[in-house]
């Protein structure tokens, strides 16, 4: 069998181009969305989940573990398939005899001490397969398998309490919006007052430190105003942020409201927390039982085939060989008994974290419940507070201008009506949040159409 020179060189560069097959990169361009002009709560879950980088990390989690998966699935179904290309020189005897019988130029006059310079081109082609190796490679994909649901229930564990922070903030921005007016309504009330005292003072009706004790008032809460004008800013600007966004402006719509959160316990099971926990429990079984399978035989099957070519004899030759190998490892220093040790040791460390995790869900449910059943008493109480509060002031500031009362009388039910309306945003923003906080604690998503919305984002 003889080959022209150009025709192996064709061949081999040939050869080299299947070796280094170029690997195209497709880079995902993410897509740019543009947040709404009102934000909404369900809104702003949603974009968050979508544009959040926790919520990307754990998209690229789950693709490393599906590549983990494939890479298993590959030891275990499919044939391994190498190709090889090589050229070289050399006057050593025992491999120029070698190229000499590979490429078919032997004779009797050839001196097996110096057989001379050769040159071989060698191409080959290798097919193996293992058969058994104590059930190792079944065991990478089921531990594989797990970490793919574990990396799945990951990224939902992620959406969750990204979800959560994210209604935690919204609720923050209308605390503070609610602050800032109440703030803003006592200053308006104050200055009307002391209008209302300037001209008594003018009249001779008022004493100049009954005066000066709305001007000082007035002094205090526009200090107040200035801390709540600040406490605005800071609160959109943690929310821009949950929301994997550098800068913007803020509005909101303020009669948002969270559902009342389904009260079903058995959720619990579905939170991802679990999930995640479980399936890390049993691929540290499947790791436990690769461990155990390094005591055991394996059982191999190969074939190869190769041409070799020498342009200084002048020859060509093909061979090939087959087999099967059975390997068995008698003795290794105990150190496959050592790895089966730890691999234990790890299993039981998670299957105890999977028992302490259960207790503190427990824990965390009781301590939602509790939390949700006293924001509602709160919230009905402040706003009773306000009714009462708001009566007060209006009435305090008829008798002041009839001169019934003193200005300590009026600025001390001007404060009081600030302190009822503070409370009130503060309790209805707690009920809020803790309604939000029962649904995590639950495994609900903050709204139900979001599981869908994600789904669809995934396909």
């Amino acid at each position: 069998m003889s080959l022209k020179s150009s025709e192996l060189i064709r061949l081999f560069w040939a050869l080299l181009l299947l070796f280094t097959c170029c690997s195209l990169s497709v880079s995902a361009l993410s897509e740019t969305l543009e947040p709404p002009a009102v934000w909404t709560s369900r809104e702003a879950v949603i974009f968050g989940l979508k544009n959040s980088p926790d919520s990307r990390i754990a998209l690229q989690r789950i693709a490393s573990a599906r590549a983990s998966q494939a890479e298993a699935e590959a030891l275990l179904k499919h044939p391994r398939l190498d190709l090889s290309a090589s050229y070289g020189q050399t006057n050593n005897p025992i491999y120029s005899f070698g190229n000499i019988l590979n490429q078919g130029v032997f004779s009797n006059d050839i001196d097996f001490n110096d057989p001379g310079r050769t040159d071989d081109l060698n191409l080959k082609a290798e097919l193996s397969y293992r058969f058994y190796n104590g059930g190792r490679d079944q065991a990478l994909v089921d531990s594989a398998d797990s970490g793919y649901l574990a990396s799945q229930a990951g990224l939902k564990e992620v959406e969750h309490q990204l979800g959560f922070e994210i209604v935690k903030a919204f609720q923050h921005i209308i605390q503070a919006q609610d602050q800032l007016e109440a703030r803003q309504a006592e200053l308006k009330a104050i200055d009307s007052s002391l209008q209302v005292a300037k001209a008594r003072f003018e009249a001779g009706d008022l004493l100049k430190t009954e005066l000066l004790n709305f001007e000082v008032q007035k002094a205090r809460t526009s200090e107040n105003l200035i801390i709540a004008q600040h406490q605005k800013a800071l609160s959109e600007k943690g929310f821009l942020n949950l929301l994997g966004l550098e800068s913007g402006t803020v509005a909101i719509a303020l009669e948002d409201e969270n559902l009342l959160p389904p009260l079903d316990r058995q959720a619990i099971q579905d939170r991802p927390e679990l999930i995640k926990l479980s399936a890390a429990l049993d691929a540290a079984e499947s790791e436990l039982r690769r461990a155990k399978g390094a005591n055991l035989p394996t059982f191999d099957g190969f074939a190869s085939y190769q041409y070799d070519y020498g342009w200084v004899n002048d020859g060509s030759g093909d061979s090939w060989i087959a087999g099967v190998k059975l390997n068995y490892n008698l003795w290794d220093g105990r150190r496959d008994d050592a790895e089966i040790l730890r691999k234990q040791a790890e299993y039981q460390a998670l299957a105890e974290q999977l028992e302490k995790l259960k207790l503190a869900i427990t824990l965390d449910v009781e301590k939602a419940e509790l939390n949700y059943q006293q924001a509602i008493e709160r919230r009905t109480v402040t706003d009773k507070m306000v009714e009462v509060a708001q009566e007060s002031a209006q009435l305090s500031r008829e008798r002041f201008k009839e001169g019934v009362i003193l200005s300590s009388d009026v600025l001390d039910t001007e404060v009081r009506l600030t302190d009822t309306l503070v409370r009130q945003s503060a309790a209805r923003v707690t009920h809020r949040i803790a309604t939000a906080t029962l649904r995590r604690a639950l495994g609900y998503q903050q709204y139900q159409a979001t599981t869908e919305e994600l789904l669809e984002r995934q396909q």
